[in-house]
């Protein structure tokens, strides 16, 4: 499949993926035959994220009030709200960069708020974060940078390292741009060439800050295409912040709207779409609103 630009969707078939992170993630062995897998064991129940009364101000000013949610394994949570609502420190609260004045926030049954730097890091192995500039290392090329938590993780041979670093650009359709440094590179490239980067940390939740922001509407939904097959073939849990009601279309199992750092809604997409409240109206209508042409 082609979009219109001409330039082919990243590959299609992720299938493979998930089996080749793991296997080649295992020490090298000796013999012919590849390196033993053990089963997982069965996923913990109940659901992954639990945001439980979470409030936090600064300066005095609240940005979360009283906010809670949760996310079921495998699901997508769209969190969906104008600029400066408290979308983004949602993210940050959740990867430990902040703490929140009062409530709970919980990963796999982990509460996190109390945990120090070496605690969080353990959090930081299942949760990563595309973020909304990419988060590139300037002085790194695209390769280098996929490369870069393989190494940083070790227990990898190179050629295991080159063998994962190719599989990953090649899934989000960077193989011409490979020898490019991040200055050289569009904003969707960037954030194409972060989301490799935060696969190759093997994590268990992904988090995406404003993925289709400043990215015309071809790469918004290739990028969406993207997240959208990570989580169905590869099951990946997400939280996806974003002001593009398209895109929660496209992703979301469930919706949480933030209004002046409030939940005014958290349940099914469906539900959100027909829900009757004047600022969720407002909201919608405004960003399907096209300017008329001469």
């Amino acid at each position: 499949m082609s979009d219109p630009s001409g330039k082919p969707e990243p590959q299609e078939s992720l299938a493979p993926l998930a089996a080749e992170l793991e296997a080649l993630a295992q020490p090298p062995t000796s013999g012919d035959g590849p390196p033993s897998i053990a089963p997982p064991g069965p996923p913990p129940l109940g659901p992954v994220i639990v945001f439980d009364h979470v409030s936090i101000s600064f300066d005095g000013r609240p940005v979360l009030q009283d906010v809670s949610f949760s996310v079921e394994r495998g699901q997508t949570l769209c969190i969906l709200g104008r600029s400066g609502v408290g979308k983004s420190v949602s993210l940050r609260l959740l990867m430990g960069f902040l703490k929140p004045d009062s409530g709970s926030i919980r990963v796999e049954g982990e509460e996190i708020t109390g945990l120090g730097e070496e605690g969080l890091r353990a959090i930081r192995k299942r949760v990563t974060m595309v973020f909304q500039n990419g988060a590139l290392f300037d002085s790194m090329n695209v390769r280098e940078n996929v490369a870069f938590p393989l190494r940083e993780r070790g227990g990898l041979v190179e050629d295991q390292v080159e063998q994962l670093v190719d599989r990953l650009i090649g899934l989000v359709g960077a193989e011409d741009v490979v020898d490019a440094f991040p200055a050289s590179l569009s904003t969707g490239r960037k954030r194409a060439v972060a989301m490799a980067r935060a696969l190759a940390a093997q994590p268990e939740i992904v988090l995406y800050d404003e993925p289709t922001t400043m990215v015309d509407p071809i790469i918004a939904r290739r990028l969406g295409g993207l997240i959208q097959r990570l989580k169905h073939q590869l099951g990946y849990t997400s939280i996806v912040v974003t002001h593009d009601t398209r895109l929660a279309e496209q992703l979301a199992d469930t919706v949480l709207f933030l209004d002046k750092g409030r939940a005014e809604f958290f349940g099914p997409l469906k539900e959100f779409l027909i829900f009757p409240d004047p600022d969720i109206h407002l909201f919608l209508s405004l960003d399907t609103y096209l300017v008329p042409q001469n």
